[in-house]
């Protein structure tokens, strides 16, 4: 009688152990995937920052042909942005305030 019951209680840790390997061996697959799309993201943004020197440096070129001062227009699109952002900013303030009134 005590052996049945000993050898049902094995077969369930074992069914259990079996369930965890092979979840344990999905895991591992799931893991493997994504280090490998890790890698390919990695490869795809190093060529995008390799292209996007060069494109810049195209720029600079041109830019300077042309005559063209390339950090006073940045200069400017960044203030632009910042004026943009700020409207942006006091227009929801502005529109939260009518709401609660």
């Amino acid at each position: 009688m005590g052996f049945g019951n000993t050898a049902k209680k094995i077969q369930t840790l074992a069914d259990r152990a079996e369930r965890t390997y092979k979840k344990i061996n999905e895991l591992r697959e799931e893991v493997e995937e994504t280090q490998t799309t890790v890698l390919d993201t990695s490869d795809r943004v190093k060529a995008l920052e390799v292209e996007m020197a060069e494109q810049r440096a195209v720029l600079d070129a041109v830019a300077q042909e042309v005559g063209v001062d390339l950090e006073r227009v940045s200069t400017e699109a960044h203030i632009t942005d910042a004026e943009a952002a700020a409207e942006g900013d006091g227009s929801d303030s502005d529109a939260d305030d009518e709401e609660s009134a």
